[in-house]
């Protein structure tokens, strides 16, 4: 039996690469990774209602494709538990091609939703696999914090939360799909990195980012960053700052210098990435 669905409204946050390294192509095409992400507070918002005929979703920008990440949780999850119609709502803020996990975050708040309409109804390891037939991605946002992933995104060990940090997220005006980027690091030589013992900002993507990427990078350590790199594929890239003032201060300058999105936003706590944010 079907039981009713409340109104449920949750925050889908960001992330972004500490450390991001990529091993040569499988046969199947598939890439390797290494990699250390941290969920940081930029947020999405998920609304899922119970709807009077058919499921659909909806979101408040242009351009995004009928089938996407969203789309396919529900699909996947509908396969294995019946749910009834639903009205799925995004209000974007993450913005797409940017590296931040945005479409990834939004299938995984919408993944544990649809757990707390059916009751659970798929175990943490079937919910997991669940998630990486959708993106390499999307399994992290079941776990939040920081973590560290292996393989092809199914393998991720949660690390330790570490004092809240500041960030300053910037993006140029080009974003950086996925694709594309694989293709031009696929056709460098360059040897596959191991896990660092530092905390210093590593992503093999900054061989291939477009040059605005590389520029932000360095007008964020200008104005004050003690770190600084690019997140996933790109284009955003982000700076560490000691305090929140600092990144605010920050984020003037860089305003004034006609970067055209830029945000603050703190490291998030595992508790914080996944529990602290359900709105209703």
């Amino acid at each position: 039996m079907i039981r009713p669905v409340p109104t449920i409204r949750c925050l889908a946050p960001a992330k972004i690469n500490l450390f991001l390294s990529v091993g040569r192509p499988d046969a199947r095409g598939y890439h390797p990774l290494r990699t250390i992400f941290q969920a940081v507070g930029l947020f999405d918002v998920v609304t899922v209602a119970e709807a009077r005929s058919e499921t659909s979703v909806t979101f408040d920008v242009p351009g995004i494709p009928d089938i996407n990440t969203v789309s396919r949780a529900i699909d996947l999850y509908k396969e294995r538990f019946e749910l009834p119609p639903l009205s799925v709502h995004v209000s974007k803020s993450i913005p797409s091609q940017a590296g931040l996990g945005g479409g990834s975050s939004d299938a995984a708040t919408v993944l544990r939703i649809l757990q707390r309409i059916s009751g659970d109804a798929l175990s943490e390891t079937e919910l997991a696999r669940l998630a990486l037939q959708i993106g390499a991605d999307v399994p992290f946002f079941l776990v939040g914090g920081v973590a560290k992933a292996e393989g092809y995104g199914e393998v991720l060990t949660p690390l330790d939360d570490e004092p809240r940090r500041w960030l300053v997220l910037a993006r140029p005006d080009e974003g950086c799909p996925t694709g594309p980027m694989f293709e031009k690091l696929d056709s460098l030589d360059y040897a596959w990195k191991a896990f660092p013992e530092d905390h210093h900002p590593y992503n093999d993507f900054e061989r291939v980012a477009p040059c605005a990427c590389i520029d932000l990078i360095e007008r964020l350590q200008v104005h004050g960053a003690g770190r600084a790199g690019l997140s996933g594929s790109g284009s955003a890239v982000f700076g560490v700052f000691e305090d929140e003032a600092r990144a605010r201060h920050a984020i003037v300058g860089l305003k004034s210098e006609g970067v055209p999105w830029v945000e603050v936003a703190p490291t998030l706590s595992r508790e914080e990435s996944l529990n602290g944010y359900v709105l209703s």
